[in-house]
């Protein structure tokens, strides 16, 4: 996994959801962080996720997880 940018950024943990998930967001997974590296649209508003590391998650629309996100600061 890559590092996080050490300038002018705060991680911090949000909810997610198919609607919300973004690349770059980090969701551990059976004790092992995660960050997304694409995603994709699946019919009934579900989501695949694809990791950095070839592993995929499909989620459901009302699915609910915590994820860490960095946010820039300015």
């Amino acid at each position: 996994m890559k590092p996080w940018p050490t300038t002018g950024a705060v991680v911090a943990p949000i909810e997610i959801s198919s609607i919300n998930v973004q690349r770059g967001d980090v969701i551990q997974i059976g004790g092992q962080p995660c960050r997304v590296a694409d995603l994709r649209q699946l019919p009934l508003g579900a989501k695949r996720l694809l990791f950095e590391t070839g592993e995929q998650l499909t989620m459901h629309p009302r699915t609910r997880l915590v994820a860490l996100r960095v946010q820039r600061r300015w």
